[in-house]
């Protein structure tokens, strides 16, 4: 645990009482529905002092008292539902735990311990970070082959397949979530890059070291490339259809409206796999006549390795081995 002492200069307020404050406001990043403590210590014993606990909505805000101790007496604010305590492992800690974190504790959060005419004073930015993201970011390359889109063609194809050109930001919030990917890609202010997280000879080089390989600015008429797709949580529902037979391409788009669906596209596959842990190990038609299937548990026979969206390819549409992923709007 992170151990704060003052070591700022003692000043005087207006009451005449001495305080001593931290120099800066200490940022703190907590994970939804996670346990977090805000640090909050003296180099001696706080025994006989006393501890109080302010939150503020924002820096506009005023502080409002959260939770304090004096002695054995020890009280916390009504509104957090017995969620909040403060610490005390040790004669000079006053940290406050915060459990079951929600996104309504986001704010700056105060520890003030008042020891007769003198005060310590700890400020924290508590920002609280959710496991689920807003949207997904997902490579895409159409049946003519790879390196065939021109930057407007890549808009199309994003497009079509209910998506939108991403951009350097997205892109570089999936790469720190892991993302590798080794063919360069449009982004919606006409450069070209392409994510790496274990680099490789023919990835930019194996001694370069993670991170997004950039060919910069390209002529977006007469460039060709993939392109990264950026597609958001879907208002509908993403499923397997299931069916006695394996379907031809055109039965597939026959079969899900039957089904009052339409067959589903690939950001719908991608959005429910990354946003909703979708997991089926069955390949199955999609919009562009691709088979894909989505893996969010890695398995045997299925993907070994990590969870990801598996590419079985643009096979005959005449071909009946495969099944179909429907998709039924919201209404």
């Amino acid at each position: 645990m992170m151990s704060l002492l003052c070591i700022t200069v003692i000043s005087l307020t207006l009451t005449g009482r001495a305080y001593c404050e931290t120099n800066k406001v200490i940022p703190v990043k907590a994970k939804l529905g996670a346990t977090v403590t805000l640090p909050c210590q003296l180099e001696d014993s706080i025994i006989g002092h006393r501890v109080l606990w302010y939150k503020a909505d924002d820096e506009d805000a005023d502080f409002e008292e959260l939770a304090g101790s004096m002695g054995l007496h020890e009280w916390t604010s009504k509104s957090f539902n017995n969620r909040v305590y403060i610490q005390k492992i040790s004669d000079n800690d006053a940290s406050l735990v915060i459990t079951d974190v929600s996104k309504d504790d986001i704010g700056r959060y105060r520890c003030e311990i008042i020891n007769g005419e003198e005060e310590t004073l700890h400020d924290y930015e508590l920002m609280v970070e959710s496991d689920i993201p807003e949207g997904v970011v997902f490579p895409y390359s159409p049946h003519g082959g790879r390196y065939s889109l021109n930057f407007e063609r890549a808009e199309k194809a994003c497009a079509d397949q209910g998506a939108v050109v991403a951009s350097f930001e997205q892109l570089f919030q999936q790469w720190e979530d892991g993302f590798d990917w080794c063919n360069a890609g449009w982004l919606n202010d006409g450069t070209v890059q392409y994510p790496i997280n274990k680099p490789r000879e023919p990835c930019g080089g194996s001694q370069n070291g993670p991170g997004l390989r950039n060919y910069g600015k390209r002529n977006k008429k007469t460039s060709r490339y993939d392109v990264f797709c950026y597609v958001s949580k879907q208002n509908g529902h993403f499923y397997w259809l299931v069916q006695p037979e394996r379907l031809s391409f055109d039965e597939a788009v026959q079969a899900c409206l039957d089904d009052g669906a339409e067959i589903a596209k690939v950001g719908h596959m991608y959005a429910a796999w990354r946003l909703e842990g979708y997991d089926r190990c069955d390949a199955g038609w999609l919009a562009d006549g691709s088979v894909r299937y989505p893996i969010a548990n890695p398995r045997k026979n299925c993907s070994p390795t990590e969870a990801a969206v598996r590419f079985v390819g643009f096979p005959d549409k005449k071909k009946k081995s495969y099944g179909v992923y429907c998709f039924r709007p919201e209404q």
